[in-house]
């Protein structure tokens, strides 16, 4: 499989993480340029008597654009869901009943929200965890949490690893306190320092580097 053809396949949706699949799918009829047609049940103009060459070219786009967007959602979905928007006649019949269907209310979105942030609170790394796995299990519910529509700053992030790391990078944490500001730099920057400084002292610990 190529990578062209492998562009024109669009994300499945089984019936979980709606808002991801959502935005994937968004862009994917975006960049085929047929988001149009799954936003709003758009009106073909009947072709009149004697119509222009331009006339009918895009009345053919018009129904064609319709018709592929509603070919690609019937791609998008598991068998299961398919069965649910067979019948409907038009992408965006299809769109907007899957946007109801499945996003949910704004009461149940909030506590999807409240459940994802408690997590986030919670989350604390385990001693069989590096550094780096912690940090994307947070940014992982970050993301989560921007799906909503919610803001999660990433100063917000990089607070909760700093003050959650275990003792044992008590050190190490001090170390880069003595060369950076902590407070401006990035989760991936920081991660990146705290394993930069790791092999650095397990390089000097072997005599791989001369220490001045």
């Amino acid at each position: 499989m190529n990578s062209e053809t492998s562009f024109l396949i669009p994300p499945v949706f089984n019936g979980e993480n709606y808002q991801a699949w959502a935005i994937r799918m968004m862009v994917h009829l975006e960049a085929l340029d047929l988001w149009e047609a799954a936003e709003e049940d758009y009106k073909v103009t009947p072709l009149g008597d004697n119509p222009t060459v331009n006339q009918m070219r895009h009345h053919k786009e018009g129904k064609t654009r319709k018709a592929k967007a509603k070919a690609c959602l019937f791609l998008a979905v598991s068998p299961l869901i398919l069965t649910k928007i067979m019948q409907m006649k038009s992408a965006a019949e299809i769109w907007e009943y899957l946007e109801k269907e499945y996003q949910g209310n704004e009461r149940v979105q909030n506590m999807q929200v409240m459940n994802l942030i408690r997590e986030f609170e919670m989350k604390r790394m385990k001693e069989s965890e590096t550094k780096k796995d912690y940090a994307d299990q947070l940014l992982d519910l970050a993301k989560k949490v921007r799906l909503f529509g919610k803001d999660f700053t990433d100063e917000r992030i990089d607070q909760k690893t700093l003050v959650t790391l275990p003792e044992k990078y008590e050190a190490t944490i001090s170390s880069l306190e003595n060369s950076k500001d902590l407070s401006s730099i990035t989760l991936a920057e920081f991660v990146n320092a705290l394993q930069a400084l790791k092999k650095r002292r397990i390089m000097r610990k072997e005599g791989s580097i001369e220490v001045f």
